[in-house]
């Protein structure tokens, strides 16, 4: 097991956690048992030695002073009696303390002067720690001696020891079920993300058809669908690269071909006539246009997404932009017999961005409506609400089919393979719309029915000067 994997240090937190616990509720459950026994210990025989030195009017009667002796058996508790002078009278067993023995004079000078004495009292010969109170005994308001109550401590210390035990016990097994929970709850955390582990180093190798299994709901289960939608993004951005350099290569070995044909048969005076001739050399002068068209668009694209292309925003009136757009397509339009229409209305707000890219925008979308438009009409529409400009482009072409619809601002996507010639056009069209859009705070929405006509849908924010 590795020092700094997630169960050694998920352990080590919980071990911490439970000590940071165990030790002061430990210490606290210690000194509130000890404080407890030692306490109701001291209330007995404080309350005992006062009951015992009332009851007490002479140490001339024997008989009381042997019955005293009996009583400290009875009780379980020891009884010690000494006359004015701190001579020992009565013992009922303590051996160090023997009849004819004198106390300390200091315990005498402070029973004489009616104080309460309290200490702990070691008896060598029992070997045994004595709780004593000691009080005064008066006759007719004359002092005649003193008697002691002792209460064994020993019992106490034996009691709480083994209550310490049993904590320590206690805490010991609770260590060990946190080590235990610990294990098992880390080692269903760890499973899971080594087994991500493993399937991100495979991704890594170029496997990406790897999954992780998702068995719960939790974050660890939010990861691995993470890590199953990254397979899918890159497994996607893997085939879009691979058919990028297939479309560029087709795209660009198309027109080379023409353009080597007929600069061949241009330079071996291959034709019939001078039409023939500059049939061919305004065929070289499309497909190099096209050639110079495509690298321009992939370059202009390639910066866009790199977030490099400068634009001029400005406060800009949308009326002016579509009008200058249908002014430059409306040849193209009419070349196909095709109806451009464009809705004005009046006091349409501004939208902050880049005139020329707007421009290029609606040029591109309505050359894109002209180029899958044979008959009927292009229409572009206005509208606005409270916080956003619309632009719709409508057209009544041939459509797109709902699945492809998703597909349709990538790069050289083609709904078939067949209009790339037929309809002409770089493929990069769209792609580009979509960035420049995005660039300038916009969307865009495509919808489309296949023999009906398709319609995009722009929104940009209305400008509102300082507050933009």
């Amino acid at each position: 097991m590795k020092w700094n994997s997630i169960v050694v240090k998920l352990g080590a937190s919980i071990l911490v956690i439970v000590l940071t616990i165990l030790l002061p509720l430990g210490f606290i459950i210690n000194e509130i048992f000890s404080g407890f026994y030692y306490s109701k210990m001291k209330d007995q025989i404080y309350d005992l030695s006062n009951r015992y030195a009332n009851s007490i009017t002479s140490l001339e009667d024997k008989n009381i002073l042997r019955m005293f002796e009996l009583l400290a058996d009875m009780i379980d508790q020891e009884i010690v009696i000494v006359d004015e002078q701190g001579i020992v009278v009565a013992n009922s067993g303590i051996p160090s303390l023997s009849k004819g023995e004198r106390i300390d004079a200091n315990d005498i000078s402070l029973l004489r002067r009616n104080s309460v004495i309290e200490k702990e009292y070691y008896d060598e010969i029992l070997d045994k720690r004595f709780l004593s109170v000691g009080r005064p005994i008066f006759a007719q308001n004359r002092f005649i001696g003193g008697i002691f109550v002792l209460a064994s401590i020993d019992e106490i210390h034996q009691s709480i020891h083994l209550i310490r035990n049993l904590i320590v016990w206690a805490g010991i097994g609770a260590i060990l079920l946190a080590l235990g929970f610990t294990f098992i709850v880390s080692r269903k955390l760890a499973n899971p993300l080594l087994e991500m582990e493993r399937a991100t180093r495979k991704m890594a190798e170029g496997d990406l058809n790897t999954k992780v299994l998702v068995e719960t709901k939790d974050e660890i289960g939010s990861l691995a669908k993470a890590i199953n939608d990254l397979a899918v993004e890159l497994y996607r951005y893997r085939s879009n690269q691979r058919e990028f350099f297939a479309n560029i290569s087709h795209e660009l070995r198309t027109p080379l071909t023409y353009l080597e044909g007929y600069a061949r048969a241009l330079k071996n005076q291959q034709y019939q006539t001078e039409d023939e001739k500059e049939m061919y050399i305004q065929i070289i002068e499309q497909e190099a246009n096209r050639m110079s068209k495509l690298v321009n668009d992939l370059f202009e694209l390639a910066k866009m997404e790199e977030g490099k292309l400068p634009l001029h925003l400005e406060e800009i009136d949308l009326i002016e932009v579509i009008e200058n757009a249908v002014l430059k397509t409306k040849v193209k339009a009419k070349e196909k017999g095709l109806q451009l229409y464009f809705h004005k209305i009046y006091q349409l707000p501004s939208i902050y961005a880049d005139g020329l890219r707007m421009e290029q925008i609606v040029i591109n979308l309505i050359e894109n409506a002209i180029r899958y438009t044979e008959k009927g009409f292009i229409k572009i529409e206005l509208s606005y609400d409270q916080d956003k400009v619309k632009i719709l482009i409508e057209d009544t072409g041939i459509g797109i089919p709902k699945e492809d619809l998703p597909f349709l601002f990538e790069r050289f996507y083609r709904v078939e393979k067949s209009r790339s010639r037929e309809f002409g056009g770089t493929g990069l069209g769209l792609a580009i719309v979509k960035q420049l859009v995005k660039l300038q705070n916009g969307t865009i929405h495509v919808s489309s029915e296949v023999g009906r006509g398709t319609s995009f849908e722009l929104t940009f924010p209305i400008y509102k000067g300082d507050a933009q």
